[in-house]
């Protein structure tokens, strides 16, 4: 009898489980304690974040799980917009490399992936991880490297998850710049789905549009962001499985938790974007769902779906947060 093939998901899953069991518990506790403060803080580092093998352990069990969903659920956007597997894939700052996981996960099948990042300790795991999957682990290069000093190759795809917290303001432009220098394709940014990750996502976005770039998702145009700044913010929702690390240092129960995120996926081609966007999640009242929606004029508008839409009612109810609709 044949044993089912794991998906990417499962297999890095496997794999982070694998490790933590060599990490005391209280040492992987106060890591991720340690790395927490460092991602919460609100001054940029000029030195790499993941330093030592413990440290990397820690982000990787704890951290490496819901940066893969975020980041799948904005290549699956940029999939259905886009309707391409890249041939080719940069991931800068890509660290223990939850980006090339994801992007295994929509577009299975090898690639060329080069995966740029300044901690040594973080290539070294995520080159590590690999070997639990034979595709990554004979496909994939890692290079140590700061991008602006170093000659990013060019790429179909590049993605920058959960990078720029970490730089100053002219970093980042330097970053965005490379990846848009470096992309044939596609250029998807990924971070945390608080104001200032939307802020910076918005920065990022602009300079994408500027350097020639179409929006794909999640916004169903190019034109300028239509929620007025301050008042509000763009981010999305992704489902993680909580691992015994995770209910440890949170002390939770739950099996899960949600991971919040903002993110732009650009393409160098005109691409097919959604109609509009669910921005918000889905409000389910007695006989009606109401849907917060980001549309292709670049307007911001409130329906409401009644059970006499028929068809329509039925799709509005299992809607979900960052789906696409059609009215």
């Amino acid at each position: 009898m044949n044993t089912p093939l794991q998906s990417p998901s499962d297999t890095l899953r496997t794999a982070l489980a694998g490790l933590v069991d060599g990490l005391p518990p209280t040492q992987a506790a106060k890591a991720v304690e340690r790395l927490i403060a460092n991602y919460r803080g609100t001054t940029p580092t000029d030195a790499p974040i993941l330093r030592e093998r413990a440290d990397v352990v820690a982000y990787a069990a704890y951290r490496m799980p819901a940066t893969f969903e975020a980041v799948r659920s904005a290549l699956d956007a940029l999939d259905a917009a886009s309707d391409r597997s890249p041939a080719s894939h940069l991931d800068i700052g890509g660290g223990t490399g939850a980006a090339v996981w994801a992007a295994r996960d929509v577009w299975p099948g090898e690639r060329t992936t080069t995966v740029v990042d300044w901690s040594q300790p973080a290539l070294d795991l995520g080159r590590e991880l690999a070997a639990a999957e034979g595709g990554l682990a004979h496909s994939v290069r890692w290079e140590r490297g700061r991008i602006g000093a170093h000659d990013a190759p060019e790429a179909d795809l590049v993605t920058v998850s959960y990078v720029l917290k970490e730089l100053t303001e002219a970093d980042r432009t330097t970053v965005v710049d490379a990846a848009a220098a470096a992309a044939t394709g596609a250029v998807v940014i990924i971070e945390p789905g608080t104001p200032d990750g939307y802020a910076r996502v918005i920065e990022a976005r602009d300079r994408l549009i500027a350097a020639g770039f179409h929006i794909a998702a999640p916004c169903p145009h190019s034109a300028a962001c239509p929620i007025v700044p301050g008042t509000d913010w763009c981010h999305f929702s992704a489902r993680v499985a909580r691992s015994s690390l995770h209910r440890q240092v949170k002390g939770g129960s739950l099996a899960y938790e949600d991971e919040k995120f903002a993110y732009v996926a650009a393409t160098r081609s005109e691409p097919t974007p959604a109609p509009s966007r669910v921005i918000r999640k889905p409000q389910i009242r007695k006989g009606q769902v109401l849907l917060d929606l980001c549309e292709a004029e670049g307007t911001l508008r409130r329906t409401t779906v009644t059970k006499k839409h028929g068809e329509a009612y039925k799709t509005a109810r299992n809607a979900e947060w960052g789906d696409e609709w059609a009215d």
